[in-house]
């Protein structure tokens, strides 16, 4: 069984969000971001003050790629193993991270600086091979400048070929909690369809629409939202909150959290004129 002290973060986690609607997605993403992976005996305390059965639970841990059962390292390596990305090189690419760490894909390092995974599809194909280390992109990746990448990520730094994500990548967003799909065909900007969500601040509730394309901060909502506005986010389809428990680095204000079909799960920030994003791909 956990520890006390577990136990006792655990039951505070479970209370927070005692009573709302779809909060067991809500509770694990804060057992996940608290000890980066789902320990089996916090599994054990959500399961037993929720009523929910440890199966379930373990179905929706394998079933979300945001969630790990394992212990995650410092740094993580993901490799795209989509069939552009795997036609030009992708698992030499890999081949080339395993022997550098020398762990399999799926592993960690023994001392947790890397941990070392693979995706069906980054929807950078154009830019096939690629890897991502801890949020950047290394288009064209090639298995002879992988000890010089993971030796730069290990001291702090990127390598020439590395590329913010916000130059490539279209999102297509799911609801967290029903993971069905927030993107809407009948609204679209600069051609490609936006995200919709509900929201509310204040004493208004409307809906809003965002820009799927990373790094594109546009939106369009139902009411004029004031700059510094703290928002609150919702599922269209299930009604449940979206809210991460991590704080955004830039200004403190809650992140708003999307899961993206293609693998990884954005965080946006909830403050009006904040364009503070995140992609995660653990």
């Amino acid at each position: 069984m956990a520890t006390a002290a577990s136990t006792s973060n655990i039951l505070n986690l479970v209370q927070k969000y005692q009573g709302k609607r779809g909060s067991i997605i809500s509770i694990l993403e804060d057992i996940q971001a608290s000890y980066n992976y789902l320990p089996k005996d916090a599994l054990e305390t959500v399961a037993h003050e929720t009523g929910h059965s440890l199966v379930d639970l373990y179905a929706l841990a394998t079933f979300y790629t945001s969630f790990s059962l394992e212990p995650r390292g410092e740094h993580l390596v993901c490799v795209c193993m989509g069939t552009a990305c795997h036609v030009r090189g992708a698992p030499r690419v890999l081949d080339g991270f395993e022997k550098t760490l020398r762990i399999k894909s799926g592993q960690t390092t023994d001392d947790r600086k890397f941990t070392l995974t693979t995706v069906n599809c980054l929807g950078a194909c154009a830019l096939g091979p690629v890897a991502v280390m801890d949020g950047w992109y290394w288009r064209n990746a090639e298995e002879k400048s992988v000890p010089a990448m993971v030796k730069s990520h290990l001291n702090g730094g990127t390598s020439d070929g590395a590329t913010d994500p916000d130059e490539i990548i279209h999102l297509h967003a799911l609801c967290p909690h029903c993971n069905r799909s927030l993107v809407t065909p009948d609204h679209e900007l600069d051609g490609y369809p936006m995200i919709h969500v509900t929201v509310s601040f204040g004493r208004k509730h409307g809906w809003m629409r965002l820009s799927s394309v990373w790094g594109d901060h546009r939106i369009q909502s139902e009411y004029e939202i004031p700059e510094d506005t703290l928002i609150n986010f919702f599922c269209p389809k299930c009604h449940a909150e979206l809210r991460s428990p991590r704080l955004c680095p830039r200004c403190d204000a809650p992140t708003i959290p999307f899961l993206n079909k293609k693998g990884g799960i954005i965080k946006i920030c909830s403050r009006r004129g904040c364009n503070e994003h995140m992609f995660d791909l653990s």
